[in-house]
């Protein structure tokens, strides 16, 4: 995550992920692509229930993302706890955000309620203050309760997933594209700066036309991947970059812009599949 305090809108519905399948062949720009000639976008269930799994194969080294729920550590980055399904952290705002839109979903015997006024004292810092020593067993807690499950959608589907998603296909990007753009927003945030997600855009159309300008959709994202890399390098957290070269440079590599399964990847040296 990035260090910058997000800007949260209003609640929304969260939107909700299954296992199903989809027929249909989405064209985004001139054509459709991918494996076995259809696409669909990361609306549709399924392709967006295998990006969570591409993200969690990173953040969590699993690719069942709906464990994650549970997850809460430090795991020293100087954004004090890093929890949930998408990392929410205690010092950039939106772990705040998930226990608050919990409390909204649950006012009365919420576990979390009582922490709020700490994590609003300690956002932006890597401080433990007001939380421990009871605060990461009440999350572990809390994550068996429904409501709070869906706190933490509503919060990566606001912040990360839909704003990742709508950029995309204004862009014209497909299926693999859109996945790009969300694993970015997960972990670099939103903002202009160059290290955040808006600024890694902003140099990759430096470099290359995105689809919607009339450039070539892979050398548009070939740009982005280069930037994302050089972003990942400033900081000693994400000098690892291999969930983009051993990950996304290789569907991009193998042409599936429609990121269709089968898929086979490496990430921090781990090996993973989805088949279908």
């Amino acid at each position: 995550m990035s260090l910058q305090i997000f800007q949260k809108s209003d609640p929304v519905p969260p939107q909700t992920s299954n296992n199903g399948s989809s027929t249909g062949t989405i064209s985004t720009g001139s054509s459709s692509v991918g494996n076995g000639g259809t696409s669909t976008d990361l609306s549709d269930p399924h392709k967006k229930d295998i990006a969570l799994q591409l993200v969690s194969s990173a953040e969590n080294s699993s690719l069942d993302w709906r464990a994650q729920y549970k997850y809460i550590e430090d795991i020293g980055d100087g954004r004090g706890y890093t929890a949930g399904i998408m990392g929410f952290c205690s010092g950039t705002g939106d772990m705040l955000d998930v226990v608050q839109f919990y409390a909204q979903l649950k006012p009365s015997n919420n576990i979390l309620a009582k922490y709020i006024p700490a994590l609003e004292r300690i956002d932006g810092s890597s401080s433990h203050s007001g939380l421990d020593p009871t605060f990461v067993n009440d999350w572990k807690t809390a994550a068996n309760d429904p409501l709070f499950q869906q706190a933490q959608d509503h919060e990566r589907d606001i912040v990360y997933f839909n704003p990742a998603v709508q950029q995309a296909k204004a862009d014209g990007l497909h299926a693999l594209g859109q996945f790009i753009y969300f694993d970015a927003l997960v972990m670099h945030g939103p903002g202009d700066d160059p290290v955040s997600f808006g600024g890694i855009r902003a140099t990759a159309m430096q470099h290359a036309k995105t689809p919607a300008q009339g450039g070539d959709e892979t050398t548009y994202l070939n740009a982005f991947l280069d930037a994302r890399v050089a972003a990942m390098h400033t900081e000693a957290a994400h000098d690892d970059t291999s969930r983009v070269d051993t990950e996304q440079r290789v569907f991009l590599q193998q042409g599936n812009l429609g990121l269709n399964t089968p898929l086979s990847w490496h990430t921090y040296g781990d090996p993973y599949t989805i088949s279908q």
